[in-house]
């Protein structure tokens, strides 16, 4: 993690890799929530009128405020009061300003998760990156977007050298879970409500009454009511339901096993 005296990279270069965007977006994305938001977006703000000044001079204060109202009403496209990756992607130059186009092809967050079902077939909440082609191959069907392959094969390229940072040839949910929209990204809403595997299987055998190893449709409907509550958080009908479907396309013939769900909940997928 970059420490706050150290100078955040490339936001002054014309072109930006799309390594180099998702090293800004950590940086400047510190709770990795999806968001650049409050405190994260001031200093994001700061450091690119520095980087565009190229003088070190910071802001005058006095306009400050009105600076930074006049930048989100340009790119704060939902009008949120946050950045997300996508409206990020649109500040940057990047060389391929794929996540754009990328988040406009996805569908749905059922969408996405029926397509890592396919490749995840060991439910380790891991795809190899030698699966990666044919993954966003099938997304793009499912979006009914035309593509090439030499497009495919950029996209490809690109979302490993973004997420396989560790080049250990293994790409997370969550991470890839990154290309859909914020507000379509069911994961990033269990973010701060990850569980220990100690945590998760008290949960789990709790819902799982016959201890038969999966739950239905109805015990997720209480056990994600009730994880909400836990965690004081508000949580409407509507996304209740969408979430549901979402964890459901993991689900086989209406079961949901442990290893499914623990993918979703859990802060490290089981090993």
């Amino acid at each position: 993690m970059a420490s706050p005296q150290q100078q955040p990279p490339y936001l002054h270069l014309a072109e930006l890799t799309a390594s180099q965007f998702l090293e800004i977006w950590k940086h400047f994305d510190a709770d990795g929530n999806g968001y650049i938001e409050g405190k994260e977006l001031e200093n994001f703000f700061q450091e690119l009128e520095k980087a565009r000044k190229g003088s070190g001079m910071m802001s005058k204060s006095d306009n400050f405020g009105e600076k930074m109202k006049e930048f989100m009403q340009k790119y704060d496209k939902n009008s949120d009061g946050k950045i997300e990756m996508a409206e990020l992607a649109q500040i940057l130059p990047t060389e391929e300003n794929f996540l754009l186009c990328f988040r406009q092809h996805v569908g749905s967050s059922t969408e996405f998760m029926e397509a890592w079902r396919k490749y995840d077939t060991d439910r380790s909440g891991y795809i190899e990156a030698n699966e990666l082609k044919g993954f966003l191959s099938d997304l793009l069907k499912k979006a009914n977007r035309p593509y090439d392959e030499p497009k495919l094969q950029e996209y490809t390229q690109t979302i490993l050298r973004m997420f396989d940072l560790n080049g250990d040839g293994k790409l997370g949910l969550s991470e890839m879970s990154r290309l859909l929209p914020v507000q379509e990204n069911f994961l990033l809403k269990f973010q701060g409500m990850k569980l220990t595997s100690e945590e998760f299987n008290a949960i789990f055998t709790f819902y799982d009454k016959d201890g038969s190893g999966y739950i239905d449709e109805n015990e997720l409907d209480a056990l994600l009511k009730d994880l909400y509550e836990k965690n004081k958080k508000e949580m409407n009908i509507q996304q209740l339901t969408t979430y549901k479907k979402s964890v459901m396309s993991l689900a086989e013939a209406g079961k949901l096993y442990r290893k499914d769900l623990e993918i979703v909940l859990c802060s490290e997928p089981p090993m």
